[in-house]
């Protein structure tokens, strides 16, 4: 009996030991389990915002969501789309390119991150705190440009030698050379410009007796080739079919004008040194050249003569953020000399020639005008102030904001418009032209005195301050 006992509690005592163990077995794999279901509903959320990507990317235009590896040996990946492109954005404006790895090129990884960029681009991503907080860099390279600024003898590609051999009977017996010279700074891609200038006031012939007038087109080689590749036959053939076209062998940028300058200024000198008035500006301004030719009458070629509007009291601009920003160790003055708007003046030929030695002397400077301005002051020149050259254009007044003032009664009077688009031009020649015209003070082009003359007058210090007003930024 002792012995049944025995066996039976020893049985008990496995059947527990049995059961405790199942009960383990039982908690292991339970929580096993929720582990396991937990991971297939992560992979099954996964898939399943896959396949909308997927979906959304084959039929609609939402920004997709591309997995991309940015070294093969690196594994670290990041998650692109607008988020995507906006960091990368950030990584570029903080100024660590180093952060980002350097790929070898792949034609279908640069596809894929212009489309991010260009997608970036239209939702118009706000510029962080960080990105407003980065300096601004200059738009120009000044030392660089300190560098290479000796260089200043170009060859002359295109060359217009005849350009100022008159007729002695299509001069009226008054020499051989032109009574005026216009000559227009374009750059090669103008074509139009140009084109509206010939057919209009830069139409070459005889406006009066004795009084001859001769154009050209100032051009230097165009910067960017790339967007132009057929420039030079175009140059070429238009050269051969107008015969007025000068370039030379610079870049044609914003601050190489001080270059187009002193190339013109040679020119003159060598190809042209007997033309009695000259003419400068621009492509885009409206011109009276019936009103300067008037201006001129009684006007000695051989003596010194600068006319347009002149800017005094003009301070260097030292915000990084505008066109004509030019930092203190390039010009450490605090007043610019007095110098003429660039859209157009006009100067004798003994000025020109003047100029043309003094330019030699002063050192080059990559604002135009203001170069010019420096020559001037150089040979002791003062520039004269008309009021009929608008090189900022017609400002509305105040008294009468309703007044339109693009109207050919207005321009009649004028010598010279800045900033008039192609068409404006071209309409502002036919209205002027047009024999119906009709204005309550003149009642004809070139009836009765002209009003400005007499109105030319030397510029004293006490003149209107432009320091930093729009005028001087707004060319």
């Amino acid at each position: 009996m002792g012995a049944y006992l025995r066996g039976s509690s020893s049985k008990c005592n496995t059947a527990e030991r049995m059961l405790r163990k199942v009960l383990m077995m039982r908690r292991v794999l339970h929580v096993k389990g929720d582990v396991m279901c937990t991971l297939l509903l992560l992979v099954l959320l996964c898939f399943l915002l896959y396949t909308r990507q997927v979906v959304l990317s084959s039929g609609g235009s939402r920004p997709v969501w591309k997995l991309e590896i940015h070294d093969s040996t690196s594994s670290s990946r990041i998650l692109l789309g607008s988020s995507g492109a906006k960091l990368r954005n950030e990584l570029h404006e903080s100024l660590l390119p180093s952060c980002i790895p350097q790929l070898n090129f792949n034609p279908r990884q640069s596809r894929s991150s212009s489309e991010i960029r260009s997608r970036s681009r239209r939702k118009k991503v706000p510029p962080t705190r960080a990105a407003d907080k980065l300096p601004t860099l200059p738009p120009f390279d000044f030392k660089s440009y300190l560098r290479e600024k000796d260089r200043r003898n170009f060859k002359l590609l295109i060359d217009q030698p005849k350009k100022c051999r008159i007729r002695e009977e299509e001069e009226g017996g008054g020499g051989s050379a032109p009574y005026m010279l216009i000559a227009v700074k374009s750059i090669a891609a103008d074509f139009d410009k140009r084109q509206v200038v010939r057919q209009t006031w830069g139409k070459e012939g005889m406006f009066q007796p004795g009084r001859s007038v001769r154009t050209v087109f100032l051009l230097g080689i165009p910067r960017n080739r790339s967007s132009l590749p057929w420039w030079d036959r175009l140059l070429a053939y238009e050269s051969q079919a107008y015969q007025d076209i000068l370039l030379w062998n610079f870049e044609d940028t914003f601050f190489n004008l001080t270059l187009k300058e002193t190339h013109f200024l040679e020119w003159v000198n060598s190809s042209c040194a007997q033309v009695k008035f000259i003419f400068k500006g621009d492509a885009d301004v409206y011109v009276n050249v019936e009103n300067i030719l008037e201006m001129l009458q009684g006007r000695e070629p051989d003596e010194d003569l600068f006319v347009g509007d002149i800017i005094v009291n003009a301070k260097p601009i030292r915000r990084r953020t505008s066109k004509y920003y030019v930092p203190e160790f390039m010009y450490g003055g605090l007043l610019y000399p007095s110098y003429a708007g660039g859209g157009g003046f006009v100067m004798s030929g003994h000025t020109a020639r003047r100029l043309n030695s003094a330019c030699q002397q002063v050192e080059l400077f990559p604002i135009d005008d203001v170069f010019l301005g420096m020559c001037l002051q150089l040979i002791g020149i003062s520039p004269l102030r008309h009021q009929g050259f608008r090189t900022f254009g017609i400002p509305r007044p105040s008294a009468a904001p309703h007044l339109q003032t693009f109207d050919p009664c207005f321009y009649r009077e004028l010598m010279v418009v800045h900033s008039l688009s192609v068409p404006q031009i071209w309409l502002m020649w036919n209205l002027l032209h047009d024999p119906d015209l009709s204005c309550h003070n003149r009642t004809g082009l070139t009836s009765g005195p002209f009003k400005w003359r007499g109105r030319i007058r030397e510029m004293t210090g006490d003149e209107a301050d432009y320091g930093e007003k729009p005028e001087f930024i707004t060319h």
